[in-house]
């Protein structure tokens, strides 16, 4: 714990007994102690607050991801890309634009 051996913990013991007395001693030691488990408390908080951002910016990574992989589509289909026009059924007499229509 920090270093601190038996002997220097003797040491400080006898130093904070003749300085509080020892009436107040368990007083400040129960505070002490209070203090202490509501300062783990804190930081097993805050470790978890910065866990769960972390994950949220791997989530939000993993989101990006996947609706660009949706709006633009993967590596196959760029290379072999969908024909936008369905092509007409021979037999099938569809009116062309390129040519102009006879007047009626």
């Amino acid at each position: 714990m920090f270093g601190i051996g038996m002997p220097e913990l003797l040491v400080i013991a006898v130093i904070a007994l003749l300085v509080v007395g020892p009436k107040k001693l368990p007083e400040i030691a129960k505070a002490l102690g209070k203090g202490l488990s509501e300062f783990r408390k804190v930081t097993e908080s805050a470790t978890d607050t910065i866990k769960e951002t972390l994950k949220t910016d791997e989530l939000k990574k993993d989101l990006d991801g996947i609706k660009d992989s949706l709006l633009y589509g993967k590596e196959e289909e760029k290379e072999d890309p969908v024909p936008t026009t369905a092509p007409t059924p021979p037999g099938h007499d569809a009116p062309k634009t390129d040519e102009p229509k006879p007047p009626a």
